[in-house]
């Protein structure tokens, strides 16, 4: 089980001011959650290519964002993720919503190929990640940060599984 209270604990243990994000069906528990949570600013965006544009800008301006997205998203911010997030060397932790990742954990073919593609493209660009299954791995979100801050680049948290409630 995944909650979404585990997450937003550990993302302001890590100091983080704003979330940027693009709400979708799947994470409607985290949605409600983040309306609810006045320590966090929201920010939502209209593509996930804006994410890290955005992103960018709040930390030129002195902020600490993390950026929440799909991997399906983060498959159309390449160009953004390549040209700000890495090119400006950004210590920014991402929250990568790891569709299809239970499936092809259990040896399955996944509906949804986006799973296959995701921790090989995070590789490709050099991005370290960490997998968060349950409210017990939310520490790793943490340490994602720590490395990111470390290395001065982006970083990933894959959450494989939905949120509950």
């Amino acid at each position: 089980m995944l909650q979404p209270k585990a997450i937003i604990e550990q993302l302001k243990k890590c100091g983080i001011t704003h979330v940027v994000w693009l709400p979708d069906s799947e994470s409607k528990f985290m949605y409600d959650a983040l309306q609810a949570e006045k320590d966090l600013g929201f920010v939502p965006v209209c593509r996930e290519g804006e994410a890290f544009a955005v992103a960018s800008g709040l930390w030129v301006g002195g902020k600490n964002p993390v950026v929440l997205i799909q991997n399906t998203g983060l498959f159309e911010s390449g160009d953004v993720l390549r040209g700000t997030a890495l090119g400006l060397e950004l210590p920014l932790l991402m929250m990568i919503g790891y569709r299809g990742y239970m499936e092809l954990k259990s040896g399955k073919q996944p509906v949804d190929t986006a799973a296959v593609y995701t921790e090989p493209i995070l590789k490709t660009w050099g991005i370290p990640f960490y997998h968060i299954e349950t409210d017990e791995d939310t520490a790793r979100i943490a340490e994602a940060y720590k490395q990111a801050q470390e290395i001065s680049r982006p970083v990933a948290a894959l959450i494989c599984v939905e949120y509950n409630e």
